[in-house]
């Protein structure tokens, strides 16, 4: 399995300080809602601290956890692709403090500076590899016993 990449410690240091000077300190409680699936995707997380919680409505009572955030792990990833809302929703498991990027003004930077947008991009899209590679993984665990057309 690769690698997770960590979005900030990623960025070389003088894109990570351009970065920087557009996020803002946030914190939600444990048991937050921070945003629902199918909403408008206008902005992305770093986690700096605590435990965010990936998941997917199943049923109306029924919810999945798809994925856990940790220190350093990208938050929203939806913000940069059409149609711009969310895919899963996004729960508070503890207390969770995270430096929030407005994605409007992240926009323009990158197209002020493409090495940056480059950069992002890419970092972004390994992100995805990692977590869709994770899935996977899950899924075989889950799944790969039984056998082809039985299900």
């Amino acid at each position: 399995m690769t690698k997770a990449t960590k979005l900030l410690t990623a960025l070389p240091p003088p894109q990570r300080r351009r970065l920087m000077e557009l996020a803002r300190e946030v914190s939600f409680p444990e048991d937050t809602r921070i945003f629902e699936a199918g909403g408008v995707a206008d902005r992305f997380w770093v986690v700096r601290s605590g435990a965010v919680s990936l998941v997917q409505e199943v049923t109306t009572v029924q919810r999945v956890t798809v994925a856990s955030l940790g220190a350093g792990d990208l938050l929203g990833w939806s913000w940069l692709f059409p149609p711009y809302r969310w895919d899963f929703g996004a729960e508070a498991f503890s207390p969770v403090r995270a430096y929030e990027f407005e994605a409007q003004p992240v926009t323009k930077l990158c197209e002020e500076d493409p090495a940056l947008g480059m950069t992002l991009v890419r970092l972004v899209a390994e992100i995805l590899a990692h977590r869709l590679e994770m899935t996977r993984n899950r899924l075989m665990d889950q799944y790969g016993t039984q056998r082809r057309g039985t299900y």
